[in-house]
């Protein structure tokens, strides 16, 4: 007899780290800029996300685009964590065509933005190579408009959000 075990929440955490990053490579993209140091980061921000996501100490992922001329914020993008794991029907998804019409109607941002991708976590995470403390810029003056659930992995996923100027 033959026994096969599967760790689903590993595979739900794989598939759902996987998903932002190249979700959040598309909102880069799309945006009108370049994905090439998102792309070269990949590994280091795939190491932290998920080992976070497996430690469930991972609270959200955003990626600020900002003017590297004056510092400011021009957009920011958050990914939040959702921790509702369950043993599920094997549902999997991520909603592309929500994220490129959001994308389309945040607009293009000018072509000298910069981007980064930051993360919050728990207090007391453990710490993860490559990773360090900043400070978020501020999103005074900005309004959040919610895109609901983008991605799921039985339960494990991410509502997705993002920041645009007031007025």
């Amino acid at each position: 007899m033959t026994v096969v075990s599967v760790n689903t929440y590993t595979h739900s955490v794989t598939y759902v780290a996987d998903n932002m990053l190249k979700s959040l490579k598309d909102i880069i993209r799309l945006s009108g800029l370049d994905p090439t140091n998102f792309i070269e980061d990949w590994d280091v921000n795939m190491r932290g996300i998920k080992h976070w996501l497996e430690t469930q100490d991972l609270e959200r992922v955003d990626l600020e685009i900002y003017d590297p001329k004056t510092d400011a914020l021009l957009f920011r993008w958050d990914m939040n964590v959702v921790y509702g794991w369950s043993s599920g029907d094997g549902n999997f998804w991520v909603d592309t065509e929500q994220l490129k019409y959001a994308i389309k109607k945040a607009g293009l941002v000018p072509s000298q933005a910069k981007y980064r991708l930051l993360v919050r976590t728990k207090p007391g995470r453990p710490d993860v190579d490559g990773w360090s403390k900043v400070t978020a810029r501020s999103t005074a003056g900005f309004t959040r408009q919610s895109l609901g659930t983008t991605i799921d992995h039985n339960g494990l996923g991410a509502n997705t959000s993002y920041w645009r100027q007031t007025g």
